[in-house]
């Protein structure tokens, strides 16, 4: 197999294979609202306050029976995502600065493809398979390549309103469906998801040697759903992340801690959503399009269905 890490860097890729029982990475499936910004080092942990409503109308809109639950956000990069208990689970977030987001976010997926692209192996897999790692892994690609450019963003949380604050507020029809129409953002929550990994990526001062073998064991991850060839996957994933210990244990003076807690950075990637990349980084420039199929066509790859 030739050097993935050649692609971005001159280092020679061991054609070893380990013995790993288990893929490392688990199968997965697939502006006209109001703004609130959040910033940076907000987006950590959050803490909900209640205070009183200031009137009968207040309450009714915002479906609530005497009281506002108001969800602050606090805590550094290094705090715990964990606000699915509460109401940040509801939340939506838009970019901050979309226009220039959206020009970093499509250069690192332009060089994801050039990454696969430029990569025989791929192509030595069968034409179903290639799908399905497309498709399965394109996301966590993504992030890699996030991370790789340290392209870091910051939000807005918006919020839309329902039909009775529409109706209330004597709101035009018009300006309800252009509302209706438009992006209603991502999954706060989700975001977040990947806003921390990548801050775990940065502290880690990953290489780009490092980030060519871990594109390279994220791709070929043989634990996708419905692969042909598993075995021959699961061995071009084994030679990736053997090629990984290798150069650690050269640079790092075996330093093999290190290569354990990059591995735990990649298994964290299976909870990146693609849904909530997609809407937040591409939506507003695709429209109906969907990602999937415009990878695909870029790549050469036209199933039959297209």
């Amino acid at each position: 197999m030739e050097s993935i890490a050649a692609l971005e860097a001159d280092v020679p890729f061991s054609s070893l294979v380990t013995k790993a029982p288990h893929a490392l990475l688990p199968a997965t499936g697939s502006s006209g609202s109001m703004a609130t910004e959040i910033p940076p080092e907000k987006c950590g942990k959050c803490q909900c306050e209640t205070h009183q409503a200031k009137s009968i109308l207040y309450q009714i809109l915002n479906k609530e029976h005497g009281r506002e639950t108001k969800c602050q956000l606090y805590g550094s990069p290094h705090d715990s995502a964990g606000s699915m208990g509460c109401s940040c689970a509801g939340r939506r977030v838009v970019l901050k600065m979309p226009e220039a987001t959206w020009r970093r976010a499509s250069e690192v997926l332009l060089k994801t493809l050039n990454f696969i692209r430029n990569l025989p192996s791929f192509y030595h897999v069968p034409w179903e398979d290639q799908l399905v790692l497309i498709q399965q892994n394109w996301a966590r690609l993504f992030v890699l390549g996030m991370a790789q450019d340290r392209v870091d963003f910051d939000l807005r949380e918006i919020s839309a309103p329902s039909l009775l604050k529409k109706i209330l507020l004597n709101q035009s029809l018009t300006a309800s469906n252009e509302l209706d129409s438009s992006s209603l953002g991502a999954s706060f929550t989700e975001v977040q998801k990947i806003k921390h990994l990548l801050w775990k990526f940065w502290d880690m001062d990953i290489s780009a040697k490092e980030y060519a073998y871990l594109k390279g064991i994220v791709l070929f991850n043989s634990g996708c759903h419905a692969l042909k060839c598993v075995l021959y996957v699961q061995t071009l994933q084994q030679e990736a992340q053997q090629a990984l210990m290798e150069f650690i244990s050269t640079v790092f003076h075996r330093n093999l801690s290190r290569f354990a807690w990059i591995l735990q950075l990649i298994a964290s990637l299976q909870d990146i959503d693609a849904d909530a990349i997609e809407e937040l980084f591409f939506r507003p420039i695709l429209g109906e399009a969907t990602l999937n199929i415009l990878l695909l066509e870029t790549l050469y790859i036209k199933p039959d269905w297209l």
